[in-house]
């Protein structure tokens, strides 16, 4: 992947160089009125394709950023459901505790409790 990556950079910069070579003659920009540059047109393109590189660059960077906070919001939601819900199962296991509870002092005095099952004594 290194070599591939140099192989890349190496042939964009020697685009550039052959570019810049082949187009030196200056030209004028106006940046504002009252305010004109004169470089070579090579120079003027490529500072050109560079901002527009950079502006990209921070579009990216300001998206992923932006997915970034998404998703931290989305953990926060899943690990507050996630501790609702085991609030919701404690209670549920302490009001199964509560019936049980209750209903064990209902069973008469012939009936006695084996292992979760109603055995009937007599």
């Amino acid at each position: 992947m290194r070599q591939l990556n140099f192989l890349l950079i190496f042939a964009v910069c020697l685009a550039l160089v052959l570019f810049s070579l082949q187009n030196t003659q200056p030209t004028s920009i106006q940046i504002i009125e009252g305010i004109d540059v004169e470089a070579p047109l090579a120079l003027e393109l490529i500072i050109a394709m560079g901002l527009g590189s950079v502006l990209a660059w921070l579009f990216s960077v300001w998206a992923q950023l932006q997915r970034q906070l998404e998703s931290w919001k989305a953990a926060r939601q899943i690990r507050a459901k996630e501790e609702r819900i085991e609030e919701l199962e404690q209670d549920m296991e302490r009001y199964k505790a509560e019936v049980e509870e209750h209903q064990l002092p209902a069973l008469s005095a012939s009936e006695t409790v084996t292992e979760g099952t109603i055995v009937e004594q007599g």
